[in-house]
């Protein structure tokens, strides 16, 4: 990061947009500041295209009353951005929402947010506050932690002063996530700020105050009554954090984690018996979704002494991104999938004397948890879900091929079940390797590449395409005058287990030979 004075802030600020707002705000005659997170990422160097702007002053008598008696006054926020934006003209867009006072300038890739100051106070059972006037100093009370209260202000005769009440400056410098007013009152205002602090502190790679997280721990149970579209949003930015484990580790350590992700939280035990023990399949997953690791985009920043991520951070996976869902494409749901892996070990688990703790199965019955999961969390239940649960079903197939012989026909049966994420699917396979045995390492890493090779040569040899049999279900039906039925899916699945394996070849000949000799063991008839 890097400190600035007041005229040096006033320099970063000389930009035109700042300067037309600071015009409206003396024109209307009120106090005006740009806060939060523009604040905090002008020290740490950051770009940022959203500006949070905040005006004091009482509201502004700017347009006819409905009743025609006088005029009737606007929130003094929202009467600076619509002096903004007249002044912009066409090349703005303005919204305005008059249910919370604010609104928003959009021009080009910047979008500016305007509210009035103001003062909230909460019910013990609701995260909706009570919503007053304030001043500055109200406002940046009410503010989740110290390095996002910091505010410059933009009026022309204190153009680039820095108001900064609780040393957010200082917090930032020394790498301390800490909140303006007493934790428990913080957290207990709204509940969502406990999620935002363990997610600043990972994506800043900072250290939560003492005071604070032992806030955390006593407050933990009251994240219940957030939404969890609201939740999804941190959990997600913690996930595309360049060392999202941090955050997990915060997470389980407040007792947050047993209550948003209880599944994964349960992992996080170790069994002895007999003298043997099992590895803590928390810890472990924690290293794998580590080791899927970030691609930084080509245009991020080189040179700057920053080496935090932004909060949206840009990351590219081997596979196209998926449809939709949120930041960050397919890599997002890739880290998810590492996530996920082994959660189905906690149902799994056995003592097995004669070979010690065993997890047959996990891998299937994680799969039938991930539905369950995204829905609670409200993930999306579409492309996203599927590309998940599909990673979590096949993720020890690999490893099985790699322990034995590599042949062809097992690498195309795995080719053809995985499709299109058979490179993520390898990728989170490899990243599934955290033995502590650099020997044992080296010969997984080694049997996975051969793997690998085996997987290019079929692409090359175009198998993909061939893998479905040239006689399909609508041939079947007619061939032997049957509806859709159990008997045509018997017989689909006989004819692309022989091509898989490789008993014949996919063509028309060999295959309708197989087909009539396995009809008639099922007692068909040809349609004459």
């Amino acid at each position: 990061m890097k400190l600035y004075s007041d005229n040096e802030l006033a320099q970063l600020l000389d930009q035109p947009i700042f300067h037309l707002i600071s015009d409206a705000a003396d024109r209307l005659g009120v106090e005006c500041y740009v806060v939060g997170g523009y604040v905090r990422d002008l020290f740490l160097e950051r770009p940022s295209n959203d500006i949070d702007v905040v005006v004091v002053g009482k509201p502004h008598p700017l347009t006819p009353s409905p009743t025609g008696e006088g005029e009737s006054r606007v929130s003094v926020g929202i009467a600076v951005a619509k002096d903004l934006k007249r002044v912009l003209g066409r090349k703005a867009h303005l919204s305005v929402f008059k249910n919370f006072g604010t609104a928003q300038v959009k021009i080009g890739d910047e979008e500016i947010e305007f509210v009035g100051a103001r003062k909230e106070s909460y019910t013990h059972d609701s995260r909706k506050p009570i919503v007053e006037d304030g001043t500055l100093e109200d406002d940046q009370n009410r503010r989740d932690f110290t390095i996002n209260a910091m505010a410059i202000c933009l009026n022309r005769d204190r153009f680039g002063e820095l108001v900064d009440p609780f040393n957010g400056l200082a917090d930032l410098e020394d790498g301390i996530i800490a909140t303006p007013l007493e934790p428990d009152i913080t957290f207990s205002d709204d509940p969502l700020r406990m999620m935002r602090c363990i997610r600043f502190a990972t994506q800043l790679n900072f250290q939560i105050e003492d005071e604070t997280f032992e806030a955390l721990e006593r407050m933990a149970e009251r994240i219940r009554i957030v939404s969890g579209e609201r939740i999804e949003v941190e959990l997600n930015k913690i996930i595309l954090s360049p060392h999202p484990s941090r955050g997990f580790v915060d997470l389980q350590r407040s007792g947050l984690l047993n209550i948003i992700l209880p599944e994964l939280a349960a992992l996080d035990i170790v069994e002895q018996k007999n003298g043997r023990a099992h590895k803590n399949n928390f810890y472990h997953t924690l290293e794998v979704l580590e080791n899927i690791g970030p691609t930084p985009c080509p245009s991020q920043r080189e040179g700057s002494l920053n080496t935090h991520t932004t909060e949206s951070p840009c990351v590219q996976s081997n596979q196209a991104p998926l449809p939709s869902g949120g930041a960050g494409g397919g890599f997002l749901w890739l880290r998810w999938a590492a996530l996920l892996h082994d959660i189905g070990k906690t149902k799994s688990k056995r003592w097995e004397p004669t070979i010690g703790w065993t997890f047959h199965n996990h891998n299937y019955i994680g799969a039938k948890m991930v539905p369950d999961i995204f829905r609670r969390l409200k993930l999306p239940m579409g492309a996203e879900m599927k590309y998940v649960q599909k990673l979590v079903d096949l993720h020890m197939r690999p490893q099985a091929i790699a322990d034995s012989e590599v042949t062809d026909s097992a690498v195309r049966r795995l080719l053809n079940d995985a499709g299109d994420d058979i490179d993520d699917l390898m990728t989170l396979c490899e990243a599934d390797i955290t033995s502590k045995n650099e020997v044992k390492k080296k010969i997984f890493l080694e049997n996975f590449r051969m793997v690998r090779e085996k997987l290019a040569d079929l692409k090359e040899k175009d198998y993909k395409r061939l893998l479905q049999p040239v006689i399909d279900g609508n041939e079947i039906m007619e061939l032997f005058n049957l509806k859709p039925s159990r008997e045509v899916g018997v017989l689909k699945q006989y004819l692309k287990d022989a091509v898989l394996d490789n008993r014949v070849e996919n063509e028309r000949e060999p295959l309708m030979q197989l087909l009539m000799e396995k009809a008639r063991q099922m007692g068909l008839s040809q349609n004459q």
